[in-house]
Order: C-alpha cells, then structure tokens, then sequence
C-alpha cells in the first residue's frame, strides 16, 4: 500500500464555521437617534467608547458625530435670529389695559422702553441704542431657560 491515503476517518473529519461579528453592513442613523447617542457621552464619567460599543459603533464615528453637532451649534449661534411678528391691537391703550399679576408696576420716572418682551415672566425692555447681537446673545439665552 503506498503512503498516501485519500480517505478520511470521522474523527478527522474538518468543520468550518464563521462568525459574523458586527454589523453586516452600513447602516443609517436618524438625526434624532445620533443626538441621543451624542447626549450619553456628554453625560459627566461617560466613557466614549462604552457607549460606541452599546450601540454597535466604533469610537471614531461617535467622535465624529460629536464634531458635526459641535459645529450645527456653533453655525447656529451665528445664524441671524428670527422673530415673531409684532401685532399692535389699537383698541388696547394704556389707559384700558390690565396689569399682569406676575409684571412689576411701571415705574412712571422711567422713560417707556421703545420694544418689551415677557418670556415665562422675564421682562426684557429695550432701549433705542442697545447693540443687536447683545439682544440676539440674550434673548437666546432667556429661551434657553424656559
């Protein structure tokens, strides 16, 4: 007999097996379920890649995501405000209207401020000269905390 032999026993026998680890492909992320994996890593002691790994990422991608929101917000902040329209009732003077409970009382040695706002009980009055990113800077930041 020669010394090759070509069959082979059962307990020789090979088996294959694969493991798939990871996703099988690109996935896509809504907008709303990126920020929500941005805001876990925010949180004070967050380990950025603990959180990457929970949800199936790498690092470097969470990271990523982390710079494009930082650079919405900073592209927001420079973005012109928006306001609302102003509608002036005619048939409301000062004489018919009724205080606010929660607005202090008008003082009647202050000149009237020529535009006011009230946001959740905060009165806002401003002057003729105030600087229009100043108003922008604080109007964003009375919003903020409502």
């Amino acid at each position: 007999m020669s010394g090759l032999n070509l069959t082979l026993e059962p307990e020789r026998q090979v088996h294959r097996f694969e493991v798939i680890n990871g996703a099988g492909g690109r996935r896509l992320w809504t907008l709303d379920d990126k920020a929500r994996i941005v805001a876990e890593t925010l949180v004070p002691g967050a380990i950025v890649s603990e959180v990457a790994r929970r949800h199936g990422l790498r690092p470097q991608q969470v990271f990523t995501w982390r710079r494009q929101a930082r650079k919405r917000a900073a592209s927001m902040e420079d973005a012109v405000p928006s306001f609302v329209p102003a509608v002036v009732d005619p048939a409301v003077t000062e004489a018919t209207a009724v205080e606010h409970p929660s607005r202090p009382k008008r003082r009647p040695t202050r000149p009237p401020a020529p535009i006011e706002l009230e946001i959740d009980g905060a009165v806002l009055r401003i002057g003729s000269g105030a600087d229009t990113q100043t108003i922008a800077a604080v109007i964003r930041a009375l919003k903020g905390c409502s």
